[in-house]
């Protein structure tokens, strides 16, 4: 598997994770100026994205942990804010991100979820 068919693989697991939980998928894969967003799902008020890292083994960045740095949360804040722009009726909806770590096959490890508390400020 090439490394965009592994990622889509894991975006898609875990979308069926979600799913399976009651969460509703409202953007797969949509991207602007700033960078993408993985997947961005609601569940009555709440709205949820969730970056999905895809490793085939636990390596020097902790399954895709250490990928998630200051730097690439701020451009995914401003990606988010960008899809906000062209979507205000959803700005009123709780939010919260969430990245998913996806082991890839042959591991049976589970997925593993980690919310963010902070995506970093604008400096």
């Amino acid at each position: 598997m090439n490394p965009n068919r592994e990622g889509r693989w894991a975006e898609l697991r875990a979308l069926r994770l979600l799913k399976g939980c009651g969460w509703d998928l409202v953007v797969h894969g949509w991207s602007c100026r700033y960078g993408e967003i993985d997947l961005l799902v609601a569940k009555g008020q709440r709205l949820m994205m969730v970056e999905v890292k895809a490793r085939r083994s636990l390596g020097r960045d902790a399954w895709g942990l250490n990928a998630f740095d200051r730097g690439k949360r701020l451009r995914l804040k401003r990606t988010f804010a960008c899809w906000q722009g062209l979507n205000p009726e959803r700005t009123m909806q709780s939010f919260e991100v969430v990245l998913a770590l996806v082991p890839l096959p042959p591991s049976r490890r589970l997925v593993r979820w980690i919310r963010i508390d902070e995506m970093g400020a604008d400096d």
